[in-house]
């Protein structure tokens, strides 16, 4: 026992070690040549968000295992040397909140400071606006920490008088359980309904921290997720459907080219246009509106310019070129539609395991533990795969409602060009919904869980709280979900298979 013990903790080191070296990996790969070279505390931010975020998703399957260490234990000291999750799960998460409402704001209000000020003035700036929503974001806490950061747990009050000990048990029976010669009066099932009672507790300040950031990552979680659970595998398939069928002529693609230098100059000239005014103090409502249109227009003409390049390849290998067009659009194909399958399992179970009470099965909770029984790491790996799909689905649905929604900013992740802003956004979005990933999780795997630290802090203190608990006992950011998801589902099957038209002239809003 003791040496699987420490083999956990040992594999536990060698995943965080290799967590973090993949954070730099995606960084380095990622990043936009602009950014080569500076930008480094911005730069060690995103590295250390990455590697928490992941960590938090593997720390549930960690903390399966770590429950399976001791199952078969038969004194506290035989599980002396195994992980202390409930510990370990409240630094991740405090670690999370610093990062997600301290580190990532500043990192980004000093990246996206005026370049022309000195670095003492941004770091300054900076400094005040994170200082501002620190206090304000301790008052909040610290008062609604005061006033209901209590736990209601529902109890069942027993209570019986003292018998004698019998000197045979042969009067014992499905009928009469007990000692008392009342019928089924030590039976907590046939209890009667007074018998339910409050039990209040204070909960840790850590605690109650973690479930609040939970409350706020639960709400982005339920709108991003449940349209990216729809939108990333439908994505990929009707790109496939939209797909260029031909290699366009020569003098189809000076046309095209064409226009796409004319939008290009309209929106330089919009750019310049709004510089002016965030040089002359100007940056009210109507400038950021027009900045975030300005931004989504960009992105859409990189897009168009990324289709045209793939309807006319140049150069001496112009075929290859697009024969690995073709192959890319087909392996579209075979995630979307692999994608569709794991949405759609997600969505059942959901639905099948916890909307329907009592539930109709456990679904994945039982396709885990078979696949335990195959390999001991099947189950584990598969069920982590299920949750860091969740994740993917957020940014696919934060990507989404941002082209769609104007009051929505983009922040789109390119290999190679991605900027820090976009990076600092999209990892501080990551880390606040991971905690609520890792709760659906616990919730939505509770058989496959059970008995887990995570079980402790997210399954029974969480959806206890005061004030909090009937988010959770009425399901509200599961019917959320999957309504969003089947909203999206129809969405993609009225106009996904529609190729979009040009937009015109730009013109920026007065």
């Amino acid at each position: 026992m003791g040496d699987f013990n420490l083999a956990l903790v040992i594999v536990a080191v060698v995943v965080s070690v290799v967590v973090l070296l993949v954070s730099v990996y995606l960084l380095v790969n990622y990043q936009h040549p602009d950014d080569a070279n500076q930008a480094y505390f911005p730069k060690l931010v995103v590295v250390l968000g990455l590697t928490v975020a992941v960590l938090s998703i593997l720390m549930l399957p960690a903390d399966v295992a770590n429950r399976q260490a001791c199952r078969k234990a038969v004194y506290n000291g035989a599980c002396s040397l195994t992980l202390p999750m409930k510990t370990l799960w409240l630094v991740v998460y405090i670690v999370d909140a610093v990062l997600v409402f301290l580190v990532i704001p500043f990192a980004m209000f000093y990246y996206e400071g005026d370049q022309d000020k000195s670095v003492g003035k941004r770091l300054r700036t900076a400094l005040i606006w994170v200082v501002a929503s620190a206090v304000v974001c301790g008052l909040v806490l610290g008062i609604l920490y005061g006033l209901v950061g209590k736990v209601d747990f529902t109890v069942r009050h027993l209570s019986s008088s003292i018998e004698t000990f019998p000197n045979s048990f042969s009067g014992f029976s499905s009928g009469q359980p007990c000692i008392s010669s009342l019928p089924r009066q030590c039976a907590a099932s046939t209890a009667p309904s007074s018998s339910l009672t409050t039990w209040t507790m204070r909960a840790t300040f850590p605690e109650y921290v973690v479930a609040l950031t939970t409350i706020v990552g639960s709400v982005l979680f339920t709108i991003f997720g449940g349209v990216g659970i729809a939108c990333l595998p439908l994505g990929l398939i009707f790109s496939f459907v939209r797909r260029p069928k031909a290699v366009i002529t020569r003098s189809q693609y000076i046309k095209e080219a064409t226009e796409l230098g004319k939008k290009a100059r309209e929106l330089k000239k919009a750019a310049e246009a709004l510089h002016q005014e965030e040089r002359s103090g100007n940056k009210g409502r109507k400038w950021r509106k027009n900045v975030k249109a300005v931004e989504k227009e960009l992105l859409l003409l990189e897009d168009d310019m990324k289709a045209l390049e793939e309807m006319y390849p140049q150069g001496e290998q112009a075929e290859a070129t697009w024969a690995f067009t073709v192959l890319g659009y087909i392996g579209k194909l075979i995630f979307g539609v692999v994608g569709l399958i794991i949405s759609i399992a997600w969505v059942a179970h959901i639905i099948i395991y916890l909307l329907i009470d009592p539930p109709l099965s456990s679904f994945l909770n039982e396709v885990f533990i078979k696949l335990d029984g195959v390999w001991g790491l099947l189950g584990t790996a598969a069920f982590a795969f299920f949750c860091f799909y969740l994740l993917i689905a957020v940014i696919a649905g934060e990507m989404m409602l941002g082209l769609k929604l104007v009051f929505i900013t983009i922040h789109p992740m390119k290999w190679g060009g991605t900027l820090m802003n976009s990076f600092l956004f999209n990892v501080g979005l990551i880390l606040l919904c991971s905690i609520s990933v890792i709760q659906f999780c616990a919730t939505a795997f509770a058989y496959y869980a059970q008995a887990t630290a995570a079980q402790e802090i997210f399954g029974h203190t969480l959806q206890s709280l005061r004030g909090i608990k009937y988010l959770y006992k009425y399901n509200v950011f599961q019917y959320g979900f999957v309504a969003l998801a089947i909203l999206t589902l129809f969405y993609y099957a009225i106009f996904g298979w529609r190729k979009r038209k040009p937009t015109g002239r730009f013109q920026l809003s007065n």
